[in-house]
């Protein structure tokens, strides 16, 4: 469920990069790809949680300069194309931070892949947006239970 609510997270910051507001955001669109309502509001709720504590959800600096995690060698033939690829979008949609990717690439060296795929890369990437990042001033609150809506 939660690489589901990674991809509306990616969504509602592409919409807020295109200068959409999140009031104009329409949802209707998640619903017709089939999201639940319980994935939508948690993917809300990280957002509205990140806003409340002045987190910006774009980043701010000039992406031309920022620097591109190279793989090593034995990485790439770990972590595929693809995979590689959908990290790379959510650090220049400001989802994570150079230490994130390093995190992450770690965790999957370590943990002995032979392969990783998009959808395993989904997985750390939820685990490390959703699972252990509870920022400062909030309650930590992200995942949703299945009756809980946001108002």
């Amino acid at each position: 469920m939660y690489e589901r609510i990674v991809e509306i997270i990616l969504f509602l910051v592409n919409e807020l990069r295109s200068n959409k507001q999140l009031s104009e955001v329409d949802v209707s669109l998640l619903t017709q790809n089939g999201y639940t309502q319980t994935e939508i509001s948690t993917a809300f709720s990280w957002l509205f949680e990140r806003l409340s504590v002045g987190q910006p959800l774009i980043p701010t600096t000039d992406e031309s300069n920022q620097s591109v995690r190279v793989l090593h060698d034995a990485e790439k033939m770990v972590i595929s194309p693809d995979a590689y690829g959908y990290l790379l979008q959510c650090k220049q949609l400001g989802l994570l931070t150079n230490a994130d990717i390093e995190t992450i690439i770690e965790r999957i060296m370590a943990a002995g892949f032979s392969v990783v795929g998009v959808p395993e890369m989904k997985s750390f990437i939820a685990g490390m947006l959703l699972d252990n990042d509870v920022p400062p001033g909030t309650n930590g609150r992200i995942s949703l239970s299945s009756d809980d809506t946001i108002h």
